[in-house]
């Protein structure tokens, strides 16, 4: 990991711009973390095809939330976004989905694989790979929860990844079948959002999915509005939910 820029942002959160191969990223801290005192690690997920750079303002706001709870924040470049080469017929693929929707279709089930198959396999590993990088941090401790984003990349991330702890996950992305079916593997505490009247998104799938998940501790908060209509208080909901799994009692 080669961190390219480092400033403090306020009193709370210090912003590192970092390049990991050819990935780019961005690691924030809180200003009190260090080696006696290290910071537990939220990976930062965002929606697919949106450039790390144009999503900075929100996970900016994301992460000093949680580095007021004393806890790091991780976002790298997915696969296909920003300056990085587009993935193997991604826009034909995206085509046919607007189509699909243009036209009141429902997309099958080949074209969410098409869709979403691709970018899982490329992103998970490369989350991996950050994570392996950021750990060797002294300021960045060992539990590890994984926030948003594509919905199919964090449950394949934490049924593949034992560092990650808990899970809060936005639903409404589309999800494959077989990702649906493996769900009852993963057994993490999770906290999912929903926004009810979310035009673009299928929420029959996403009660499914969460009825499908296998862990013993699942909420499901489940809000009127459309995407953008999120209540600030399901934000202060998941934080006290990171809190609770990443700071358990007696560790």
């Amino acid at each position: 990991m080669n961190i390219t820029t480092h400033h403090r942002v306020d009193e709370v959160l210090i912003e590192r711009d970092f390049t990991l191969g050819d990935i780019d990223g961005v690691l924030w801290t809180p200003a009190a973390a260090s080696v006696t005192a290290p910071a537990p690690l939220i990976l930062l997920g965002q929606p697919g095809g949106f450039a790390l750079e144009r999503m900075r303002p929100g996970l900016r706001a994301r992460a000093r939330s949680a580095a007021s709870s004393a806890i790091a924040s991780i976002a790298i470049e997915q696969p296909g976004a920003g300056a990085r080469p587009p993935l193997p017929g991604a826009e034909q693929v995206r085509a046919e989905l607007r189509e699909a929707l243009a036209a009141g279709r429902p997309p099958g089930d080949d074209l969410v694989d098409r869709l979403i198959l691709p970018l899982v396999d490329r992103a998970v590993p490369e989350w991996q790979a950050a994570l392996d990088a950021v750990q060797q941090r002294d300021d960045i401790g060992d539990r590890v929860a994984v926030s948003g984003g594509v919905v199919s990349i964090a449950i394949a991330l934490a049924l593949r990844d034992p560092r990650i702890v808990a899970a809060g996950l936005f639903a409404g992305s589309f999800v494959p079948r077989s990702v649906l079916d493996a769900a009852h593997r993963l057994t993490i505490p999770i906290h999912m959002l929903l926004q009810w009247d979310d035009e673009g998104n299928d929420r029959q799938m996403a009660l499914d999915l969460f009825d499908a998940f296998g862990s013993s501790e699942k909420t499901l908060q489940a809000n009127l509005g459309g995407h953008t209509g999120v209540p600030s208080f399901a934000g202060e909901d998941a934080a006290r939910f990171y809190v609770r799994h990443l700071f358990p009692a007696g560790i």
